[in-house]
């Protein structure tokens, strides 16, 4: 469910008439984590890489609640629930979106996970939560090898947005680049800092 909050009753009250009207109020910050964990449980248990990686970004989120607030249009918005968006190569070879959310248990957001992606895959026909979620987007350029990437600062797409590329060998880890940008309206560095280091604990913290 989402609602239009009163900003001078939240936290973000001076960050709102500080950025809700500035030029770019986006702001993006670059982390390397280590994902061996990640690619071990996915080589393991044969689950997909990204769906791991989409299902750490929505449990290093659930725990921090700026995440919950969202910037929409003039408005600020309090959502419920939180759900992480992937793009998905479509039967026309061009891609699509689709959003899944986040459930705590792994193996649900998996069946979720498998069950919309190929159903937008072959429909060709996005899947939009943002009516009652706040949307984590994520872009993974999965053939590439990066060193980071700055998202656009439209001015109507505001929420939190992840991307990487191709994970990276380091004799016996496997490092991955991903930039995580935010709307100054909805967090701060320390908010995002956080989630960051969540992003790493839940990646090392799967089994």
């Amino acid at each position: 469910m989402a609602r239009e909050i009163d900003p001078k009753e939240t936290k973000r009250a001076m960050a709102y008439e500080l950025w809700m009207t500035a030029p770019n109020p986006m702001v993006t910050f670059f982390k390397t984590l280590d994902v061996t964990n990640l690619i071990k449980v996915s080589r393991k248990r044969k689950l997909k890489f990204n769906m791991l990686m989409d299902y750490c970004i929505g449990k290093a989120a659930v725990d921090v609640k700026e995440f919950y607030i969202l910037p929409v249009g003039d408005k600020l918005v309090q959502y419920d629930t939180i759900a992480v968006n992937t793009i998905v190569k479509n039967k026309d070879g061009e891609v699509s979106s689709c959003d899944i959310l986040y459930h705590e248990a792994l193996a649900e957001f998996n069946k979720e996970y498998l069950k919309y992606t190929s159903r937008v895959a072959k429909s060709c026909r996005d899947r939009d939560l943002s009516e009652d979620s706040m949307v984590i987007g994520t872009s993974a350029i999965i053939d590439t090898e990066i060193d980071g990437a700055v998202g656009m600062n439209s001015g109507i797409f505001n929420n939190p947005f992840m991307i990487w590329g191709k994970y990276k060998r380091k004799l016996f880890r496997y490092d991955l680049t991903v930039s995580f940008q935010f709307h100054h309206t909805q967090m701060d560095g320390a908010h995002a800092g956080k989630f960051l280091a969540n992003l790493q604990h839940a990646i090392n913290g799967l089994k």
